[in-house]
């Protein structure tokens, strides 16, 4: 774990219900990700940093890394479509929501289990094709840091 002016990096954050991370740079400042909804990759988000370092309550949550991996799967499984493993598993995670919210209920720990575990795979599988494709952002380490 870096630092970068008393902030330990990197940092996970919710922000207006979107995950964020900031992590360090070579040159020892900082970087901001946002997830970006319409592909799933991450777009530069430095201008909102003071607003979400400094931010007092409202909008914005400190999340641990294995929260920021759970909520990223979240909104990817919520907001994409595709082919493939991924999005199998994303339909996967769905099935499982769809039996409990149609019973009524909560997850049985062994759906959350596997809803996480399944969540924890599908951003490690995610991230890694967002870095074969280039994109900056992409870590997949986050969910190894995670478990």
């Amino acid at each position: 774990m870096e630092e970068f002016e008393g902030l330990a990096l990197p940092a996970y954050y919710d922000y207006y219900e979107t995950p964020v991370k900031m992590v360090p740079t070579p040159e020892g400042g900082l970087m901001a990700w946002r997830l970006d909804r319409r592909t799933g990759g991450w777009r530069p988000a430095n201008d909102i940093v003071d607003e979400v370092l400094f931010a007092m309550g409202g909008d914005v949550f400190v999340r641990s890394a294995d929260q920021f991996v759970q909520r990223t799967e979240e909104e990817r499984g919520s907001y994409l479509t595709g082919e493939g493993p991924i999005f199998a598993l994303y339909e996967t995670v769905k099935a499982i929501e769809d039996v409990a919210i149609a019973e009524g209920r909560a997850y049985t720990a062994e759906e959350a289990a596997l809803i996480a575990g399944i969540r924890r795979r599908t951003f490690v599988m995610f991230e890694e094709q967002l870095q074969q494709a280039g994109d900056p952002g992409a870590d997949p380490t986050i969910a190894t840091a995670a478990s």
